[in-house]
């Protein structure tokens, strides 16, 4: 399996259906709108069957964080740190759900935010967790952050410790 950037002629974005109309919108109306801006890149998951289906997606992007927000230990060793790898969005298509495809697409999401720390350095990936998703993330090592629940980070050196595992 392999993850593309979406395409707006290839894919049939008005099909999919997670089940959360903001994923569903923001596939449908803004991802490629914020692809061609230059502020994110949406990845999508392809039925081998029938390729213009997509079986899920997720958004990558950078945002700024408030080193306040980390733990003591992270505030100490990453003090002038201002932004982190962001997966802004995660979801799978109703019609796939059980199968396993939210934690491949969320495994290929950490090796594309990896590869990317390796040239450009940011020491944590935070995600936003959307309706009740939290406990789905905390399985695969994120951290809520104190103030916010829905708001989780891994630090760059935990994927790196445990990507083989994830395997």
């Amino acid at each position: 399996m392999n993850t593309v950037q979406l395409e707006k002629a290839k894919h049939d974005r008005n099909r999919f259906d997670c089940g959360i109309t903001a994923l569903n919108n923001y596939l449908k109306v803004m991802a490629s709108q914020q692809a061609k801006k230059g502020n994110t890149r949406t990845f999508v998951l392809e039925d081998k069957q029938c390729p213009d289906h997509i079986i899920g997606y997720y958004t990558l992007t950078m945002t700024p964080i408030d080193i306040q927000d980390l733990p003591p230990k992270l505030q100490k060793k990453h003090h002038s740190v201002t932004s982190g790898g962001l997966i802004a969005r995660l979801a799978v298509d109703h019609r796939y759900k059980g199968q396993g495809f939210g934690e491949w697409l969320l495994i290929d999401a950490l090796r594309k935010l990896l590869m990317a720390s390796e040239t450009v350095a940011f020491p944590v990936v935070i995600v936003d967790a959307k309706d009740g998703a939290e406990s789905f993330y905390e399985k695969y090592g994120f951290t809520a952050f104190k103030d916010a629940d829905n708001k989780l980070f891994i630090t760059i050196a935990d994927i790196r410790a445990s990507i083989g595992e994830l395997i």
